[in-house]
């Protein structure tokens, strides 16, 4: 998903430091022979920078200017930092290390503690939300589940800020940030948030920083010693950079200059975290003689995205706004951005899930898929709309891939197996790389089928389908390569948290996608309220809003879908407008000062769902309650009312389920979701209208099993014709 993903997998090392430098455009290797003192890189949306610093270092090492143990990489997120690494190994630069902010000052903090303070790091919280609770009732302020998340949200913020509890409220007035709680009250619980950990003898991540900004301002020996070790830093996404974690930057520079940063303040959307371009924007300030780099170059969207990308911000305001990069697309012509306007929400689900269906049936892997929302509450309707439609998809934002059970049990089946060689039973009729390895883990769940339904059994396979995947490309790259050599780059790609590429769409909030890319990109519930978020009042907050939507549209390689809907639930009224930002870039619509406007449809397409007799609001059939969850306008009932479900007639269509996937050789749930059938065996359905009806129930799907249902429904046992198994699903 990077712009990796379409170069080899398992390229060649370098042969000499001037190959390094092969492939890069005049910009980028003027960023990788700037090797001394600061340099600036202002890098646009899909420019390659990872590939130009990268570079940078690895034509450094290779050419005896640094040395690997002397440059320390630092980025923001353990995915970034792993691809880095990644890189660097394959350029034959692999001692280097490429690390978080947080992860390279603990790995410090650990080594100096027992020198700077005496006796063992103390116990590090990895998840704060439950101390924050006990300090909030121990100041007896009640916080629900949502304000507990921001007032911890708000702790992490005050840290990396440097605001101390007794200044908090002041900070708070001062710099017109909106609170979630009374800032007396955060005050209160964040001051016993502090002296809770101080009692326990343990630290937070924020801490970490903290922590190992006071040893090296208190203890100069220590400091000089972190000097002696590292002599270069590269930092990227240097827009993203806290005040805290600034400081720590300067102490580990000293008087020294040779620091090279990467960022755009066009993306910089996590001011929430304390994150500010400041720092980019004022570095020439800083350092007067730096070597400044603009990267322009777009190597990953075509033209049409391009265009729209440079539109949305040539409309931005602010001092972000006036360094804005023009990007100029090196790619193809390719199709005009879509812009789809739809009734309701799971009418804009189910449009967007079949497009995306079409566009798998056209060739693009579902793996090169992703639909973009603005929080994370968006994605249960757009879930179940792919489960309907038989479209695979991955949640972003799970744990690591190397730190999955089935990832860590599958790399010690297959490293026993390599010990073993040849005498493992289990490889006696396997032949070839690929071969041995769905053996080995065809003990832990993989099979060449995936398993019916979603869930946990179904991630499970999709990670050891993962590995089989690789596999199969390992031996590809490297013919005749042994399972001893795939466990060796196992456990390189496992140091580096360089993961293989899960099959699936990819459904991930904005914020989350920063840094990935996409051969297709759905852009979805883009309405005010939402784009911007309702609480973005500031025109600070607006124009950060701009710039996620910037984010979301510049993941795109080819295909870009922009939707809204104009009422939450069918039959709902329809007062929604779509986000302000598409205005003066969708095609017949203008600019007006912020305002979006009303009339016009240049450029919008609306489904026939969208243009239908509008329906009354869904209400649940027991308690007469106006629906508005998904999963309950699929049942016409809310989930805390009782069913009435006809337990037989569900096992019923369940057996007539997977005998009927297993027929046309597709998982049960493209058949039907477990929740279709669950509101099939509610409602009993007796005619083809009455079935139709259902949510989850297309014409397509009633075409193909709708005879067969209704015979179930009526106590048959659902015998079709023979031939309808051989039809294209």
């Amino acid at each position: 998903m990077t712009s990796a993903t379409h170069s080899t997998l398992f390229p060649q090392v370098p042969d000499t430091a001037d190959a390094v430098l092969d492939g890069l455009d005049p910009e980028q290797r003027e960023v990788a022979e700037a090797l001394q003192g600061p340099v600036c890189v202002l890098a646009g949306a899909g420019t390659g920078k990872t590939r130009a610093i990268t570079h940078r270092i690895a034509y450094g090492v290779r050419a005896g200017i640094l040395q690997p143990t002397s440059v320390l990489a630092v980025t923001f997120t353990n995915r970034a930092a792993g691809e880095m690494r990644g890189r660097l190994r394959q350029l034959g630069a692999g001692g280097v290390q490429a690390r978080t902010f947080h992860s390279a000052a603990l790995r410090q903090l650990q080594y100096f503690w027992p020198k700077a303070v005496g006796g063992d790091l103390p116990r590090l919280v990895e998840r704060k939300v439950q101390l924050v609770a006990e300090a909030a009732a121990r100041c007896r302020i009640r916080l629900d589940r949502n304000e507990l998340r921001d007032v911890t949200s708000e702790i992490e913020w005050a840290k990396v800020t440097q605001t101390v509890p007794a200044d908090y409220p002041a900070v708070v007035a001062k710099s017109q940030r909106d609170a979630p709680r009374d800032p007396a009250e955060i005050s209160q619980v964040y001051a016993m948030y502090e002296q809770l950990k101080r009692d326990r003898t343990v630290i937070d991540f924020e801490d970490v920083l903290l922590l190992t900004v006071g040893i090296l301002q208190d203890r100069h020996d220590i400091a000089d010693h972190v000097r002696r070790q590292y002599q270069h830093f590269v930092v990227d996404e240097y827009q993203d950079v806290s005040p805290l974690q600034q400081r720590l930057l300067d102490l580990w520079l000293g008087d020294r200059d040779n620091l090279c940063v990467v960022g755009d303040a066009s993306q910089t959307i996590y001011s929430f975290t304390g994150a500010t371009p400041d720092h980019l924007l004022n570095f020439r300030t800083r350092h007067p003689r730096a070597t400044v780099v603009k990267l322009v170059r777009d190597y990953r969207s075509t033209p049409q995205v391009v265009h729209l990308a440079n539109g949305l911000l040539s409309q931005a305001r602010g001092r972000a706004a006036e360094h804005r990069l023009e990007l100029v697309s090196q790619r193809e012509s390719g199709p005009e951005p879509a812009y789809l306007e739809y009734a309701d929400e799971p009418a804009e689900a189910e449009g967007t899930a079949r497009r995306i269906r079409d566009l798998i049936a056209a060739g693009v892997p579902a793996g090169e898929i992703a639909v973009l929302y603005r929080v994370n509450s968006q994605s249960e309707v757009y879930e179940q709309a792919l489960a309907d439609a038989g479209v695979p998809y991955q949640l972003r934002g799970a744990e690591r891939f190397f730190d999955r059970p089935e990832v860590r049990e599958a790399g010690v089946a297959l490293r026993g197996a390599a010990r073993a060689g040849g005498n493992d039973s289990l490889l006696d009729d396997a032949e070839g790389l690929p071969s041995e390895v769905r053996a080995v883990l065809s003990t832990k769940g993989w099979s060449s089928e995936p398993p019916t339904g979603s869930g946990a059994v179904r991630d499970r396979w999709e990670s050891l389908a993962a590995l089989v995947r690789l596999a199969e490309d390992f031996e590809q790259a490297r013919p005749g390569a042994t399972l001893s050599d795939l466990v060796a780059e196992l456990d390189e790609r496992a140091a580096a948290q360089h993961a293989p590429t899960v099959q699936g769409v990819t459904l991930a909030s904005l914020h989350s996608a920063k840094g990935l890319e996409w051969d297709a990109v759905f852009l979805v519930g883009l309405t005010e309220g939402m784009m911007p978020i309702t609480y973005a009042k500031t025109d600070e907050q607006i124009e950060e809003e701009r710039r996620l939507l910037y984010v979301g549209v510049t993941r795109a390689r080819f295909h870009l879908s922009l939707s809204w809907s104009l009422a939450r639930s069918p039959g709902g009224r329809a007062g929604r407008r779509p986000s302000r930002f598409l205005n003066g870039v969708r095609p017949g619509s203008a600019a007006l000062g912020g305002r979006a406007t009303t009339g016009g449809s240049g450029g919008i397409e609306r489904p026939a769902a969208a243009r239908r007799k509008r329906r009354g609001p869904a209400l649940c059939r027991v308690c007469g309650k106006t629906l508005t969850d998904a999963g309950e306008m699929k049942l016409m009932r809310c989930d805390d009312c009782p069913s009435d479900m006809d337990e037989a007639l569900y096992e019923r269509l369940r057996d007539w389920r997977a005998a009927r996937a297993q027929d046309i050789g597709q998982p049960a749930y493209c058949v039907f979701t477990d929740k279709t059938l669950m509101a099939i065996a509610e409602a009993v359905p007796g005619t083809e209208g009455e079935l139709a009806g259902i949510s989850g129930v297309g014409a397509r799907k009633l075409g193909r099993f709708g005879a067969a249902v209704l015979d179930i429904c009526a106590g048959g046992d659902g015998a079709e014709d023979p031939g309808a198994a051989d039809e294209e699903m």
